[in-house]
């Protein structure tokens, strides 16, 4: 017999490329990681260091699923990430220790209510319900590190309606993935089961039900999703 006062949710948990599921526990995201980005949300690239935010583990889409449009939202922006997926915890972890931590890569969509989070940045408020919505990450199936090492450089692109929407290289991050583990785990400890998403490009725009995205990462794989 359960203690539980209430029976508790299922764990969220995203596929594995070829079968199992990768347990997630909490969902840290990057902000502003390359510098057109950067630039076409306002800000400074160059001086800038590494900011976070979270997402509810269970925001997370799989499967190719639809997204639902959220509530309370008149503009919802998609931004395309590489995610990378911890396998082994640490805190206050060294640069030439930082991608030991990585179990795998997956492709994930950081779904933005952006009137929400542009209403937050001008009164100073929190991101929260501007970023940490139900339904708030879409991801595709995750892989484990690619027997030709952990990505540095490649294409990642998402299509709206099979129009190129956003394209770019990972090669073009202003913080690596190593580098984003070290900062992040100077802030708090990581642990198995975290997901990190490390970012978007340039090109971020509006989606309106109805509109299907496509979203790729040469050599880690591809998002689908569709948003009703």
């Amino acid at each position: 017999m359960s203690d539980f006062v209430i029976a508790p949710e299922a764990i969220p948990a995203v596929p594995v490329a070829g079968g199992g599921r990768y347990p997630v526990r909490r969902i840290y995201c990057v902000g502003r990681n390359y510098a057109e980005h950067a630039r076409e949300m306002g800000s400074d690239p160059d001086r800038e260091p590494p900011f976070f935010f979270m997402k509810p583990a269970g925001a997370i889409v799989t499967g190719g699923a639809d997204t639902p449009y959220p509530p309370a939202c008149r503009s919802l922006h998609f931004e395309l990430e590489l995610v990378a997926a911890i396998g082994t915890g640490g805190a206050e972890i060294e640069p030439e220790q930082a991608l030991d931590h990585v179990w795998g890569y997956g492709v994930g969509l950081d779904l933005t209510r952006r009137d929400l989070q542009s209403e937050a940045k001008r009164t100073a408020r929190p991101w929260c319900m501007a970023k940490g919505f139900d339904a708030s990450a879409p991801i595709g199936d995750l892989i484990p590190v690619p027997p030709a090492g952990h990505p540095t450089s490649g294409t990642i692109e998402l299509s709206v309606n099979g129009s190129v929407r956003q394209n770019s290289d990972l090669s073009l991050m202003i913080w690596s993935v190593a580098e984003t583990i070290v900062h992040l785990s100077r802030l708090v400890r990581l642990e198995p089961g975290d997901l990190l998403f490390t970012g978007t490009p340039a090109g971020v725009g509006p989606v309106e039900r109805g509109d299907r995205l496509v979203g790729r990462v040469d050599g880690i794989g591809t998002l689908v999703t569709t948003i009703v």
